[in-house]
């Protein structure tokens, strides 16, 4: 190649007009001649610099399809081939096969390239052909590359390229290539290549019969098989098997993929029970009956103390159904330093009855367990208990609460525990109240919650005092608190005043005097001041402050026109995709004004075309102009996002608010599967939050089936009885 030649070229392209991850492309020609150049450090960099450049974590961009060409000639020319058709993999692989998109356009761009890369399907160099193989799979283009992978199978002897060449067919050809692997996993051929014909077979939809659990078992430990695989998605084979059996969705298959599990965590092999805790826990996130199909394997995990630290993860996920795990965690509990925290930690999700006194015996070095205790979700999920509220852990947390030492997050744990006991933790107001300068933010709501009522005059003459002159940081804190106790608004005007006029914490300062309605008329002025600039480059944090702001002066005031514009504002703003949670405010904010809020209708509507944003908008057009819903049609559209797990609490909440009427007999039955599927609806967040949030939304879709269940006689608005249409008695339902 000409190098000269295909750098004038390169210099010719409007680089400085098309963007990447960190904006302009103009970078991009200094990358391609390190490619090129005879520096082995510099040309590796350039690598890791294109890929966060032009493939960042899996995104492409304009300047993506643009560069593709150059790469696939420097690869072609031999400079770092194998690394740029993985890269140019990467880009297809995050494209998309149709569409004015730059997604299209690099998927496009790269399926141009592929006579040159089907060319090193030949190549002398495993890794070579490999990268070559993965990479025309990643375009999608079956009709192009098939016969060249089918054709290579065929002579191919190297394990690592013969199991690559089967996941390429595969993706390509699900069917076809699972019909024909069937006899390499029972063959002669290395493991590593049965292991793929095994994922094949799975990717094909093949039924999962006794001879693949038997592979699968006689394949573990198995992730070491795939290691050097660019297949990234089958690289924890067990994992992947348990996943696609579980999403398939059928009794049968859920039957075989928890005896895959049960198998796999009593492998004599510690490496493959290893694998098979990855696998079940995983199967805890996807499935609502995991943790009760899992609990059968309990007392094995549990009958091996030495290895039983590596199941806590998965414990903690079983809650109560790991009690059979219970007497031999408390034995470690009751040990010394990190491993005893770390099994009371576990414990306290387990069997927190058992818990509760082993954290009183050394609360000050159980950090772990505290927060689980303190700090956790395991709280809010449903049909746990909390930890008790034992004398001696009581007493321990007092005596912790005022320790010099105490600092970091240990308070907030420790409070908040205090809180979920409510006034039987009375006994810690002593405590509370001397630590109150300390902790200003924190302790108000520990004392509403653990205060009873011959305590609360006390309490909030020092909550008073603090609002007025305690830390700057707290006040609001103290005011709410006092109100809360008192019914007393004058400090928390007060505080919310001073808020303002600093502009610290505007927006919960804003949210406590939209509470406090016409009462707060004083504070309008300041409110108003508060309100950010429309017509400046916002970002969500202010948009939020100014919905609050808006929607305190509407209740203060019952003037719209302050509002509605702030409002509009807000809702303009649909090209950002960050804005989830702040339409959702201004949502809730417009409702909240009915039918003043008529302006916002057209804004709202245009809402109802992104899933995301439809349960929001269905519950602020519910309140302001009901009478532009059609009913069945919204059911749906809420069903939609409730499904995709697109705000689903809130379209069930707008759902609910619909009625009976609006519901088909399809709604309803899409509705049950919501409550009584076992493929968990909640699939997004932080992993520890995935089960306990879809338990709370498996209740509330329970509870909305039930209010929804049968629609309302017209002229009664009572539910009809099923057999005679007739409505029924209120006094016999």
């Amino acid at each position: 190649m000409d190098l000269e030649q295909f750098f004038a070229d390169v210099d010719a392209q409007p680089w400085a007009e098309l963007q990447h991850a960190y904006g302009a492309a103009a970078d991009l020609p200094g990358h391609l001649r390190a490619l090129a150049g005879d520096d082995e450090e510099a040309a590796g960099e350039a690598v890791s610099e294109l890929y966060s450049a032009i493939l960042h974590q899996g995104s492409v961009y304009g300047a993506t399809a643009h560069a593709v060409p150059y790469l696939a000639r420097l690869a072609g020319a031999g400079y770092r081939t194998e690394d740029l058709l993985v890269l140019l993999g990467g880009v297809a692989e995050g494209g998309a096969d149709d569409g004015d998109t730059d997604e299209a356009a690099c998927r496009a761009a790269v399926v141009d390239q592929l006579p040159l890369i089907l060319s090193s399907a030949d190549a002398e160099e495993p890794g070579l052909r490999c990268a070559a193989v993965w990479a025309a799979a990643m375009t999608g283009a079956a009709d192009r590359v098939l016969p060249v992978l089918r054709r290579r199978r065929e002579t191919e002897e190297h394990p690592r390229v013969r199991a690559e060449l089967i996941g390429a067919m595969a993706r390509l050809d699900p069917l076809g290539t699972a019909a024909g692997a069937g006899a390499v996993i029972v063959g002669p051929e290395p493991d590593e290549v049965r292991i793929a014909a095994l994922l094949a077979c799975v990717d094909g939809g093949l039924p999962w019969g006794p001879e693949y659990h038997a592979a699968m078992l006689s394949l573990l430990p198995a992730d070491g098989l795939v290691v050097d695989h660019l297949d990234q998605e089958r690289n924890e084979p067990l994992q992947y098997v348990v996943e696609a059996l579980l999403l398939r969705d059928t009794d049968a298959d859920r039957d075989a993929a928890y005896a895959l599990l049960a198998a796999a965590l009593r492998s004599p092999v510690p490496e493959a029970r290893t694998e098979a805790l990855w696998a079940a826990e995983q199967a805890c996130l996807l499935s609502r009956s995991a943790p009760q199909r899992l609990a059968d394997a309990v007392p094995a995990l549990a009958a091996d103390p030495d290895a039983l630290p590596a199941a806590y993860s998965l414990l903690q996920k079983l809650g109560p159904h790991a009690a059979a795990a219970a007497p031999e965690l408390a034995r470690i509990a009751g040990g010394e330093g990190d491993p005893a925290d770390c099994a009371l930690e576990t414990l306290v999700l387990v069997a927190p009855d058992l818990a509760a006194p082993l954290l009183a015996r050394d609360l000050e070095r159980r950090p772990r367990a505290l927060r689980a205790a303190g700090g956790s979700l395991f709280g809010v999920v449903v049909g746990i208990r909390p930890l008790p509220c034992d004398e001696a852990l009581l007493a321990a947390v007092r005596a912790r609460l005022v320790a010099e030492d105490v600092g970091g997050n240990e308070p907030v744990h420790l409070l908040s525990l205090l809180g979920s006991w409510g006034s039987g933790a009375a006994a810690a107001l002593p405590e509370l109240r001397s630590v109150l300068p300390r902790f200003p933010v924190a302790v108000p709501r520990t004392l509403v919650a653990v205060c009873p009522p011959e305590h609360r005059t006390r309490t909030a003459r020092l909550l008073t005092a603090a609002a007025a002159s305690g830390p700057e940081t707290g006040r609001l804190a103290a005011a709410k608190a006092v109100r809360e106790l008192t019914g007393e608004t004058g400090p928390l005007k007060e505080a919310v005043a001073a808020c303002l006029a600093d502009g610290d914490d505007v927006q919960e300062a804003a949210e406590l005097a939209a509470g406090l309605g016409a009462e707060a008329s004083e504070l309008v002025p300041a409110l108003r001041a508060a309100l950010g600039d429309p017509g400046s480059d916002r970002v969500t944090p202010q948009m939020d402050r100014d919905i609050a702001v808006a929607s305190a002066l509407w209740r203060i005031t019952g003037d719209a026109a302050e509002a509605v514009p702030v409002l509009a504002g807000v809702l303009a703003e649909t090209g950002n995709i960050w804005m989830r949670w702040t339409f959702r405010r201004a949502a809730r904010a417009a409702a909240a004004m009915g039918g003043a809020a008529r302006p916002l209708v057209p804004a709202l509507e245009g809402l109802l075309t992104d899933r995301a944003h439809v349960p929001a908008a269905v519950l602020a057009l519910h309140a302001i102009a009901p009478e532009t819903l059609d009913g069945p049609r919204t059911a749906g559209l809420l069903l939609d996002s409730a499904e995709a797990d697109d705000d689903p609490e809130l379209a069930l909440e707008a759902l609910v608010l619909l009625g009976p009427a609006a519901l088909t007999e399809d709604h309803r039955r899409r509705l049950t599967a919501l409550a009584e599927q076992d493929l968990r609806v909640r699939a997004s967040g932080v992993e520890p939050a995935i089960c306990p949030a879809d338990e709370q939304l498996r209740e509330q879709a329970r509870e909305a089936a039930r209010s929804l269940g049968r629609p309302a006689d017209p002229l009664t608005r009572r539910p009809a009885d099923p057999l005679t249409r007739r409505p029924a008695d209120p006094l016999t339902r």
